[in-house]
């Protein structure tokens, strides 16, 4: 974490895990301002922390600008470190639903995260907005435990991703032969499921692979495809496993295409999987925060994060904190109002886009997927996919 944002945290407890309270500026005493509570709900520490790490300054420069806009109705932004795993999510979910002061989640960051979060949060009429939890059955009306009607994202879901991870990998080979490995996450699984139709349409799948988040040892499942004849590898999964899983394929001499979908596509990737990662095409249902705004805008967004180079879901985590800034703007303080904002509101998009819900929370039209490929140890972006 940069300098800039350690001074503006304060730690507090909530249900016997640390939330952070962050504040954006410091009014006087003498003056009457009113506060709204917003939570922001990803990995901030664990294996996973970059995810939410890269994500946090987006929403903090969106609430350092209505702060600077409404001095007399300051908002502050609670930190709910779910670390990415589905078991902590359930466990601090309950803390942040019970706390009345907080009037909406940007988040969850992961999937997994965001299912196990669902019954304290629906039962609380606790509304979210997520920037980055892309699996399909959070917003599936016939999932039993989907989100509605407090869940909505402001990104593409797996749907969309899916097939753009499969056009990605298949980019410039010839005879694509795939082999599909996932996580067994929430997240990963459901990619997975999902990009198997269109590798067969895009030609043919030599194997899957379900390998656990956390496995040490990926020389098996290398050896498997080394094996199979497979050209392409495509993963879904997170940043930490990928870099082991990458790094083994390497080193066992695999030497065709890899893959990968939005969760390994964090700013620590490059560093984690060295030159394993020379060449990995990545994919992700954002464009990045630097590309759409002016460079004062870039600027204002460094000077109040200390961050040079917004990470990936920047983007999606300005707009997603935006939509419920637009709610206040439209004095609407509570849950219950909030919900109803959300659910029947239209908001602008950093991109100029319109973002609006459909009744499950889905973004109504989708979002475009863009390409990136990791090239002399940095993640670049190529376009929309």
């Amino acid at each position: 974490m940069n300098k800039n944002l350690k001074r503006v945290l304060a730690v507090a407890i909530a249900s016997g895990l640390a939330l952070g309270t962050v504040g954006t500026t410091q009014a006087s005493a003498k003056k009457k301002v009113r506060t709204v509570t917003l939570a922001f709900q990803g990995p901030l520490t664990g294996p996973d922390a970059q995810l939410g790490q890269d994500q946090l300054p987006g929403a903090l420069f969106a609430i350092a600008e209505y702060n600077a806009k409404n001095p007399k109705r300051q908002v502050l932004l609670v930190k709910a470190d779910s670390q990415c795993d589905g078991t902590v999510a359930a466990n601090l979910a309950p803390g942040v639903a019970n706390d009345k002061k907080i009037v909406g989640v940007i988040g969850t960051s992961c999937s997994g995260e965001a299912r196990n979060s669902f019954p304290a949060y629906i039962a609380a009429g606790l509304p979210m907005v997520s920037p980055s939890a892309t699996a399909v059955g959070l917003t599936d009306p016939k999932a039993a435990d989907r989100g509605f009607p407090i869940f909505h994202r402001v990104l593409a879901n797996d749907k969309f991703q899916a097939p753009a991870l499969v056009k990605v990998g298949a980019k410039g080979v010839t005879s694509p032969k795939f082999y599909i490995v996932d996580d067994q996450t929430t997240y990963g699984a459901g990619l997975a499921e999902y990009a198997k139709p269109h590798a067969k349409k895009a030609g043919s799948i030599a194997g899957t692979e379900s390998v656990p988040k956390g496995t040490a040892d990926y020389s098996s499942v290398t050896s498997k495809i080394k094996a199979s004849g497979a050209n392409i590898v495509l993963y879904a999964g997170y940043t930490a496993d990928a870099a082991k899983f990458f790094k083994s394929l390497r080193d066992g001499g695999y030497k065709g295409v890899i893959a990968a979908g939005d969760g390994v596509n964090t700013s620590d990737f490059p560093s984690l999987v060295g030159s394993a990662g020379e060449g990995v095409r990545l994919v992700a249902p954002d464009v990045p925060f630097d590309l759409l705004v002016s460079a004062e805008k870039l600027a204002a967004f460094t000077k109040t994060t200390g961050v040079k180079i917004p990470g990936l879901y920047v983007t999606s985590t300005y707009d997603a904190a935006n939509v419920f800034l637009s709610c206040f703007d439209k004095k609407k303080y509570n849950r219950p109002g909030i919900q109803n904002c959300i659910t029947n509101g239209t908001f602008d998009g950093v991109s100029g886009s319109k973002i609006k819900f459909d009744r499950y929370g889905d973004i109504i039209g989708g979002a475009p997927v863009g390409e990136f490929l990791v090239k002399d140890g940095v993640i670049g972006y190529i376009g929309i996919a």
